[in-house]
């Protein structure tokens, strides 16, 4: 073997994302992205404190880690921490209709570099988007580069925990 050669590895094990309430947000994945818990593989201390959950989100390809970790978590703040494909616009039309259906808030469909994206805070402010394949055809002039949902999150667009 070479040794300057890079070792191989199996792909991503899981993605992990702190929180300030495991079950609050546990219920947001489930709702939002049709998450289902993994109850085998919470995550306890030694004396049954849990500080962990993991979810299966249909068409993650990993599964999902909420860690309680509200200094993590507050640190992160309006962070776009994971960018979700869709196939194109009427997809992510849809899901906007999902989104308001539960009551949860998002951005306008936004038009990003390429494709239309979608912008969908968690209940600690961290932002889910939701990204187009298929590119929107605009030109560069119509990019919203000046977007508050490209930008830090405004403090009134983030739910209260």
């Amino acid at each position: 073997m070479n040794p300057t050669a890079t070792p191989p590895h199996a792909g991503i094990h899981h993605l992990k994302l702190p929180v300030t309430d495991l079950e609050r947000s546990a219920r947001w994945y489930t709702a939002v992205l049709g998450a289902r818990r993994v109850e085998a593989l919470d995550h306890r201390r030694p004396d049954g404190t849990l500080f962990a959950v993991i979810l299966n989100v249909p068409g993650l390809g990993t599964r999902l880690e909420l860690r309680l970790d509200p200094a993590t978590c507050t640190a992160l703040n309006g962070y776009d921490f994971l960018t979700l494909a869709v196939d194109d616009r009427t997809a992510l039309d849809g899901w906007t209709v999902h989104l308001d259906a539960l009551g949860v808030p998002h951005s306008p469909p936004v038009v990003a570099m390429a494709g239309w994206l979608l912008v969908v805070p968690d209940p600690d402010g961290l932002r889910l988007r939701l990204y187009t394949n298929a590119p929107h055809g605009l030109g560069p002039e119509h990019i919203e580069y000046d977007s508050p949902w490209l930008a830090p999150a405004p403090p009134d667009t983030v739910p209260a925990p």
